[in-house]
């Protein structure tokens, strides 16, 4: 017997329509690419992106089309977006950071249409286009007065393009599991993959982060997205934000500590979101200039282990509570939160800390499990780590194009590459990548453990933990850091800093000083450029 129930097909653009409807005023506020503040409403956000879907559908693009976009977070990348999936095409998101040669394959591979891009990118994306085959056309987002000479062909200033479009359009119709958006991994190891979400998983994905036990947003919130929309789908603030009423500020192009200090403190915001790299540069600009933080409430931390006296820097000096979030580009991206459960409610000071150094627990809608590599379940005892695997209804059944199969398997279980343990209440602590772990005399010491216990040293502003060969042990671990500006730390200081707080196997047997550390694209640490850079350091026993 089925339910007599209406079908109500799961497509974004009733995100758009109900915040149009039932939050019509509230407003994105946007640092645009040009310089000035910009003020829209959820009413203007729908209306234009209307006018986005009748334009694209005129110009020929249609179901399926890969519309790609190369664009910070503004108003108008959200209504680029939206116009793009309200008419069945798929939104493509572009990291502006990869190498050029990467950006080609991933345009390539994807087979890109169409490309909405920001002033900031028109120099990268003169060099590249030629190398595009499919690509017919750039739309550059901005307004007539601002729109540079350019060698594109066929590229046309956005605000033009649209004031084509009298928005008299509806949106187009589909099955809910029809593809809506499209972002590729970082590509650390072999060639970049394409994960493909669809509406369906995109409206459940931004259900599932609205929940109190994930980022818990509300109408009576204003929410900042710092964390890019070319980042594994912006962790869904660009559908949850409107599901839920909250008001949204947009920081475009600048990421520097000042500028989004600036926003938090004139808009009010309540709730963020970033990688730690964001927050170190922001904590350090509020040190420097004795400033607070009187509208924040809540910040979530993501994209890499957040160190813990970053947590403790948020809660202790600008009451800011913090979230340890997880997640991967597979996922859409959230898979575990590190709200609290009444079993930890009550926990203060270090105790509650050591909670919150976990990635937080699955909320509803995400499976998760460790294994060994007998692919056998291993018990949540908060020590016995393994392999990470997770399933849902937000979480890639396959890559585009079918690469990377092996990382599932036929009960849907996806192997996310990371290393971790889960405790008894459920909450997820990662330990390493299992491609950074490092194996020292059969037994795996965890690299993110280190690299949080060195950030503790007040003299330390950057950490990185790798293994480096040796003759008995096979590996045993480097620290590599970068001091804080004026400070000299020792080698032999920072050891004994970090004596006694793990085992003493686990200790490094080296550091090693450096000017800066590598990053991905994302943001995170480049190990296997550390691990290239240190591959002939002779450790002092050896």
């Amino acid at each position: 017997m089925l339910g007599l129930m209406q079908e109500w097909p799961l497509l974004c653009h009733k995100i758009i329509d109900h915040a149009a409807s039932q939050h019509a005023g509230r407003e994105i506020v946007s640092r645009s690419v040009e310089g000035p503040i910009v003020r829209m409403t959820y009413a203007d956000l729908r209306t234009r992106a209307l006018k986005v879907a009748q334009r694209l559908e005129r110009e020929g693009y249609k179901l399926g089309d890969r519309i790609a976009t190369m664009a910070w977070n503004t108003g108008r990348h959200l209504e680029a977006w939206y116009g793009t999936m309200g008419i069945g095409a798929v939104y493509h998101t572009l990291n502006p950071r990869l190498f050029p040669e990467q950006i080609v394959w991933i345009m390539n591979h994807a087979e890109d249409k169409c490309l909405f891009v920001d002033l900031t990118f028109v120099p990268l994306v003169e060099k590249i286009a030629s190398k595009v085959p499919s690509l017919k056309q750039v739309i550059v987002l901005t307004d007539k007065a601002h729109m540079p000479e350019t060698s594109l062909a066929n590229a046309v200033a956005y605000e033009e393009w649209l004031a084509e479009a009298d928005g008299d359009f509806a949106w187009r119709e589909f099955e809910e599991r029809t593809a809506a958006g499209m972002c590729y991994t970082s590509g650390t190891t072999g060639e970049p993959k394409g994960v493909l979400y669809s509406h369906r998983s995109n409206v459940l994905h931004a259900m599932i982060a609205c929940a109190p036990n994930a980022m818990g947003i509300s109408a009576r919130d204003v929410v900042m997205p710092v964390v890019p929309m070319f980042h594994a789908n912006a962790w869904g603030l660009a559908q949850s934000a409107p599901m839920s009423g909250s008001k949204l500020v947009m920081p475009g192009p600048r990421m520097d500590g000042e500028a989004i200090y600036e926003l938090l403190d004139t808009e009010k915001v309540s709730f963020t979101a970033a990688v730690p790299t964001v927050w170190l540069m922001l904590l350090q600009y509020l040190e420097e200039t004795g400033k607070k933080l009187p509208y924040l409430k809540k910040v979530v931390i993501g994209g890499s282990a957040c160190p813990r006296v970053m947590t403790e820097k948020f809660q202790q000096n600008y009451d800011v509570e913090v979230i340890h979030a997880w997640g991967m580009t597979e996922m859409s991206p959230l898979g575990s939160l590190g709200t609290m459960k009444p079993e930890y409610a009550g926990l203060e000071g270090s105790a509650r800390l050591d909670i919150q150094e976990k990635q937080g627990f699955a909320p509803f809608g995400v499976e998760m499990k460790v294994t060994n590599d007998e692919n056998e379940d291993l018990p949540w005892d908060g020590k016995t780590f393994g392999r990470l695997k997770v399933r849902g209804p937000a979480v890639a059944s396959s890559y585009y194009g079918g690469a990377g199969a092996e990382q599932f398997d036929e009960q849907g279980w996806f192997d996310t590459g990371d290393v971790a343990h889960i405790d008894r209440y459920g909450y997820m602590q990662i330990t390493d990548r299992a491609k950074d772990v490092i194996k020292s005399g059969g037994e795996w010491i965890s690299t993110i453990d280190l690299e949080n216990l060195a950030l503790a040293h007040p003299d330390v502003a950057e950490a990185a933990v790798i293994g480096v060969r040796h003759s008995k042990w096979d590996e045993r671990p480097l620290l590599v850091v970068v001091r804080k500006p004026g400070k000299n730390p020792s080698r032999e200081e920072l050891l004994a800093f970090m004596q006694g707080k793990v085992a003493k196997w686990w200790l490094p047997d080296d550091v090693a000083f450096v000017d800066e550390i590598p990053h991905t694209a994302t943001g995170k640490i480049q190990k296997t450029t550390l691990r290239e850079q240190f591959k002939d350091h002779r450790l002092p026993m050896e």
